[in-house]
């Protein structure tokens, strides 16, 4: 090794010097040579004992092309994408952000009133809040006058507020302290109360618009017109739970609107600028009842009051006008109340007018006289002999409810009195297909219709199932069973000249463009002649005038009924129960309205022209005169009851 050689401190091989004088290498001026072109260096790196390659080093501007280049690639691609974005795509991703701002919400409509066919309120929606607060707001509450604290915190909120609301102080801040950010302190407040409290101002309090349904006259019509609550089905407690408000409900509810507005990223602020569309709610329409308030009051009274004195257990009182079928006064004894349905047994909450049913016993026997007459194989004056027992050609036998000697009857008589026997010989020349004929032709075993939710048909079997003692027990209203509608729905139907309408207790709807709309109702049907209607009637009349209906005359106008006295099931099913009821027309010569009473279980007497009869004639007196109906003309000569 030469001086001029040295090995690389790192072992990597040996470089070599100029061969000059030591120290004396060559160097390249400071400044450089005019023109000259500066190269990076050479060396020789001995990689083997054979030879040795070049190597060149880095060149720094190439290093500055090659970043240029990709960095123009890149503003390249993010500048095409802007250009999809604003140009191509910019509809799209515009409406897109703007989906993401818009916010629904739903406007509920106010549920229509119901009211009486005078247009009395019966149900009505009222503007109420409920009352929350914000505890942890309500933390940082101060009231300052003259630059002095003078109210603060949840407990001095409380003893402004608690005379407001009229609870007291203590209970009140119970709700107000916490840390909750929401907490209802009162609900269902007027208007003019939380005027009172917005006027305090104060931290944290405010207030939620819901709605309330009330009821005006409490529980008058109250098994009628229903109530409203909550249901598992739905969000909210304005449904029609029961009554004409859960049978219209879609003509009391009306049609939601909606409110889209735009919002902030968080939903919480409504942007002033933005969009705001708006569809209005459409509000439901008023159903207008064919019930009389005054008359229904009365009647509901009446009722009770009747109850009391007779021991029975329950009670109804239907009030029907004949020329329309429309009912006055559908009474339940003990109706709820729809401001309060708690407080009434759930048993109790419906109708029982259309809920419960029993035997109609004699006052079904005008069916047996109806198909007779209507047949013509009997006049009002035919000829029966009544025995108090008799057995027919299968071997059944029947009494009357009373013994006594054979008695020469005519057919008028055998109604009149309520002969069991004369019925059962009226309707032996009646075959077990026309029996039936004219009891489904009267409405029995079909729901009429009425526009009540719980109705129910009762029971009228095919004839082929009857047995050989129902055959005959269905000619005078046992082996069938009916609602008390269904029984008034005779009587209608006779006094109205033999013509059957549908009963209603509603009769139509007003829009909120206060258009009326009738409800639809079915087709008037003949069921008799009105001969034998008016032949009926002659005999119905003497029921009250010589028969067993004599408690239910009225002075100044004739009336028209029958009696009654049949069986009802108890809760087993078993015929344990007695119903006592009378069903009667006035004025009998120019019939405008049916008035049916039904007792459950009388305590003083059995029987119908006891029991009911008296309720009749109260109660339809007084709808009589409400009604101003002018009183009778002179009466007519009757139909002979015997013969000899």
């Amino acid at each position: 090794m030469t001086d001029g050689d040295r090995r690389d401190p790192r072992g990597r091989g040996y470089r070599q010097r100029s061969a000059g004088p030591r120290g004396s290498a060559a160097r390249p001026s400071r400044s450089g040579s005019a023109g000259a072109t500066r190269r990076p260096a050479t060396v020789r790196v001995a990689t083997s004992a054979s030879g040795s390659r070049p190597v060149r080093i880095g060149d720094p501007q190439t290093r500055q092309r090659i970043v240029t280049l990709v960095t123009l690639v890149i503003l390249a691609v993010f500048a095409a994408r802007l250009v999809v974005i604003q140009g191509v795509n910019s509809s799209e991703l515009s409406s897109a952000a703007l989906e993401n701002r818009l916010a629904t919400s739903t406007i509920e409509p106010v549920r229509a009133d119901i009211v009486d066919r005078n247009g009395v309120v019966m149900a009505t929606s009222a503007q109420r809040y409920h009352v929350f607060v914000d505890q942890t707001e309500l933390k940082g509450f101060q009231r300052i006058e003259n630059k002095q604290v003078i109210a603060e915190g949840p407990l001095d909120a409380a003893e402004i507020l608690a005379p407001i609301l009229g609870v007291e102080e203590s209970e009140l801040a119970a709700d107000l302290v916490g840390d909750k950010t929401f907490q209802y302190i009162a609900k269902y407040v007027t208007p003019e109360v939380w005027a009172l409290i917005d006027a305090e101002r104060i931290t944290g309090i405010d207030r939620e618009p819901v709605t309330e349904r009330m009821y005006p006259n409490g529980d008058v019509g109250g098994n009628v017109v229903g109530f409203v609550g909550g249901r598992d089905d739905r969000q909210g407690v304005d449904w029609g739970l029961a009554g004409v408000e859960a049978a219209f409900e879609d003509e009391l509810l009306g049609t939601p609107g909606s409110l889209t507005y735009e919002s902030d990223a968080r939903g919480g602020t409504v942007i002033p600028t933005g969009v705001l569309e708006e569809e209005a709610a459409v509000p439901g329409s008023t159903v207008q009842l064919t019930l009389d308030r005054d008359i229904q009051f009365y009647a509901q009274q009446a009722l009770e009051d009747a109850l009391e004195v007779n021991g029975g257990s329950q009670g109804i009182v239907l009030v029907q006008d004949v020329e329309t079928g429309e009912f006055l006064a559908v009474a339940d004894s003990g109706a709820v109340d729809p401001n309060d349905p708690g407080a009434t047994d759930a048993a109790a909450r419906g109708s029982r007018a259309v809920e419960d049913i029993f035997e109609p016993g004699s006052t079904a026997k005008v069916i047996t006289m109806a198909a007779a007459l209507e047949e013509g194989i009997a006049t009002p004056t035919s000829r029966y002999i009544a025995p108090y027992q008799y057995t027919t050609d299968n071997n059944q036998t029947f009494k009357d409810s009373h013994a006594h000697e054979d008695q020469k009857l005519t057919l008028s008589g055998v109604l009149v009195t309520s002969s069991n026997t004369g019925t059962i010989q009226v309707g032996e020349d009646l075959t077990e297909a026309q029996r039936h004929q004219y009891l489904e032709a009267f409405g029995f075993g079909s729901p009429t219709n009425v526009g009540l939710p719980t109705e129910v048909g009762g029971i009228l079997h095919p004839w082929q199932q009857w047995d050989g003692r129902t055959k005959w027990a269905v000619l005078y209203g046992q082996g069938v069973a009916t609602t008390a509608l269904q029984t008034s729905q005779v009587y209608q139907t006779i006094a109205n000249g033999g013509v059957r309408l549908q009963p209603s207790v509603v009769k139509g709807y007003e829009t909120a463009e206060d258009v009326f709309i009738v409800r639809d109702t079915d087709e008037p049907r003949r069921v008799v002649s009105e001969e034998t209607a008016d032949q009926l009637m002659l005999m119905l009349e003497d029921v009250t005038e010589s028969g067993t209906g004599g408690l239910a005359k009225i002075d100044g106008y004739r009336v028209a009924g029958k009696t009654g006295t049949a069986e009802a099931a108890d809760e087993t099913g078993a015929l344990n129960r007695l119903v006592s009821s009378f069903v009667g027309v006035a004025p009998a010569d120019d019939p405008r309205i049916v008035v049916s009473v039904i007792v459950w279980d009388p305590k003083s007497s059995i029987w119908g022209g006891e029991v009911a009869a008296p309720v009749f004639k109260d109660v339809t007196t007084f709808a009589l005169q409400a009604l101003r109906v002018p009183p009778s003309g002179p009466r007519e000569e009757m139909y002979p009851t015997t013969w000899e």
